[in-house]
């Protein structure tokens, strides 16, 4: 789902307790800590490539800029119950990077006061979360960007081949859309080469791929000759497509920024997740590997073979299990019904609890 608008203020130091009076907060300490935000973010190199509108004051930050409020006035959020800032579907709380300090997101309803209302009215929230990474605010999620059994966004990106929109990508296909750090690295490039080298292997199980990762289209697309290359494939073209979420927008909304390996200008990297897409267009199993960690592609196919096998049959899949051998039959399943679907027959393995949950079946 699209963030909601934003705005931001500073409170510097310590997430307040929830019974602290908001008036020990006087006006001129916020505008205090306004004004330094704003100097740190006037002072920064503009080539981030984030929208910004410009200041009555001549400069590109309205942040400097002073917010009047009636005094004293009651600040939402500092001594009512905890709330938490929202951006897109997913609670979150701003810290200071690298320190021990922490800042409160300050919300009403799903409209937060992290920015004066006067400011940056062009800027989407996961730009804000990137403007704020320049100066050493990092955004935290409390949980996963899209939880398992959630319907998969369906955003629309650009990609090596073409535009698209996700939803009509996949169609009424699976799908698997896997993330890497950056172009031009080796563990990247011996991980996307072993994914064309198992295209068919997906395609056999109805699986549409799809990487990617933070760098243009133009680097996806010299880069996928050296992944060509790597696997003794050159002159062969990659044989599926490469997002290019140059702008982070995207890595942001799934939550798929690590915020331990950054690029030289310090904004982080998408790590390596891997997110597997049912038909019904819902998150069905998701992987996430730090950047020093190269995926196992044959682990990947063999948990799409146990998800699509437990889609279809009332069984869940044994440690280290292959397709092939038996399954388990799922607790939930009385014997007498488990009779009937299984023709092979069920066999339980008798435990010292003397409780019947290990059963097995042939599919």
């Amino acid at each position: 789902m699209p963030c909601p608008d934003t705005s931001i203020s500073f409170i510097k130091g310590r997430a307040l307790p929830h019974d602290e009076s908001s008036q020990a907060h006087t006006l001129s300490r916020l505008d205090s800590q306004r004004s330094m935000a704003s100097k740190e973010l006037s002072e920064m190199p503009m080539r981030d490539g984030l929208s910004r509108m410009p200041s009555s004051s001549g400069g590109p930050w309205p942040l400097a800029e002073p917010v009047e409020e009636p005094e004293p006035r009651r600040r939402e959020g500092l001594s009512e119950a905890r709330r938490r800032a929202v951006v897109g579907s997913e609670p979150c709380r701003w810290r200071r990077c690298g320190g021990e300090e922490r800042f409160s997101g300050l919300v009403s309803d799903t409209k937060s006061k992290l920015l004066p209302s006067t400011g940056l009215p062009s800027l989407r929230p996961a730009s804000v979360s990137l403007l704020l990474q320049r100066v050493g605010f990092c955004l935290e999620p409390a949980m996963p960007g899209i939880l398992l059994g959630e319907v998969f966004p369906n955003f629309e990106a650009d990609t090596t081949s073409g535009r698209i929109k996700f939803h009509d990508f996949l169609g009424d296909s699976w799908g698997i859309l896997f993330s890497h750090p950056a172009d031009y690295t080796p563990v990247c490039t011996t991980e996307l080469s072993r994914a064309a080298k198992l295209t068919d292997e997906f395609k056999k199980r109805g699986v549409k791929m799809i990487a990617l990762s933070i760098d243009s289209i133009e680097d996806h697309k010299k880069w996928s000759k050296d992944v060509m290359a790597y696997g003794n494939d050159a002159g062969t073209p990659l044989p599926f497509p490469i997002i290019a979420d140059d702008k982070r927008e995207l890595s942001v909304q799934l939550g798929m920024l690590d915020p331990d390996e950054r690029n030289k200008d310090g904004l982080p990297l998408t790590a390596r997740c891997v997110f597997v897409i049912g038909p019904d267009k819902k998150l069905k199993l998701s992987i996430l590997y730090p950047a020093t960690t190269g995926r196992n592609f044959d682990e990947i196919l063999r948990a799409i073979d146990s998800l699509q096998l437990t889609a279809q049959k009332k069984v869940a899949t044994p440690v280290d299990w292959k397709p092939g051998e038996k399954v388990m039959v799922i607790p939930s399943l009385p014997d007498s019904e488990a009779s009937a679907l299984f023709p092979n027959g069920v066999t339980t393995k008798e435990m010292p609890s003397g409780k019947k949950y290990l059963r097995y079946t042939q599919i």
